[in-house]
């Protein structure tokens, strides 16, 4: 009774490191400006699938998109046990929004085929739309659930259909629902606690890159070692190009900036009845009630 996973991971500019070259001329994220790191919430979707695998079974295949130095990541995922990584790289994909990037993505999930779940995290911290992962759903035409805390079991009938049940965040509480699959579930960071990286796993897909990081004399040296990972163009998915990148983007950046809060102190409030009131007063002051 096994259930394959694919999981969609995103290298993301570390947000807590704004600086005033953030935004590009055209209103991008100047990702050359910012240090790159693991999408946070996309470790906990990887976490839950790889839980999957080793309670009931099954495969879980990791695809990115992004430059070659995306695959970073996709080692990063190799290291805690994903069994393939794929890349998808392609000048023509670049600046692509949430629409332009969920379209591409869910053409890569048509291509990797044979699937009962889609994990994405809830949000990646550059846009914080929350906005790719149903977007990938509904192109799909298939069922989601969002914001994920645990699965709770999984089945199949005896016609091979999967049915998970699965337990996913209200923001004021839980609820517990039930869906067919193949489905798309976006997962939260209180859902688990993402395992470290294997020793033995570092040491083997350390070296592994993909081809644009290298020549072709070296490319084929290291494919036939094992260590070159998968790399996909928008041709490899079949995918409409006035559906990506700018052409396929209708959103448009104004503006980004890091809010720094630089009061310091602290106010200290009684904890009696005038003191609370007295509080009260001060937000509703300023506004913040």
């Amino acid at each position: 009774m096994a259930f394959n996973s694919i999981v969609c991971v995103k290298q993301v500019p570390d947000t807590a490191n704004v600086t005033a070259n953030a935004m590009t001329p055209e209103g991008t994220v100047n990702r050359g400006a910012l240090p790159a790191i693991f999408n946070p919430e996309d470790l906990h979707a990887l976490e839950t699938a790889l839980e999957i695998r080793d309670r009931w079974g099954g495969t879980v295949t990791v695809i990115s998109m992004g430059p070659p130095k995306a695959s970073e990541v996709l080692r990063a995922c190799l290291y805690r046990g994903a069994d393939r990584a794929i890349l998808i790289t392609d000048r023509r994909a670049a600046a692509s929004d949430t629409l332009a990037t969920s379209y591409i993505l869910s053409k890569a999930v048509e291509t990797v085929g044979n699937y009962d779940f889609v994990f994405c995290g809830r949000q990646a911290i550059d846009g914080d739309t929350a906005q790719t992962g149903p977007q990938i759903a509904e192109k799909l035409e298939v069922p989601q659930v969002t914001y994920l805390e645990e699965v709770l079991d999984l089945t199949r009938d005896s016609s091979g259909k999967g049915t998970a049940k699965l337990r996913r965040n209200t923001g004021n509480g839980w609820e517990i629902v039930e869906t067919q699959l193949p489905a798309l579930v976006t997962v939260v960071e209180t859902a688990n606690e993402p395992r470290p990286m294997a020793a033995k796993k570092v040491l083997r897909y350390k070296n592994m890159v993909v081809p644009a990081e290298v020549d072709e004399v070296k490319a084929q040296q290291l494919k036939e070692k094992g260590l070159l990972l998968e790399q996909w163009t928008l041709d490899d998915i079949h995918a409409d190009l006035e559906r990506c990148g700018l052409a396929g983007s209708p959103t448009k950046v104004f503006r980004i900036e890091s809010i720094i809060l630089t009061k310091g102190g602290y106010v200290a409030v009684p904890a009696t009845e005038e003191g609370i009131q007295n509080l009260v007063h001060e937000l509703i002051v300023d506004r913040t009630l």
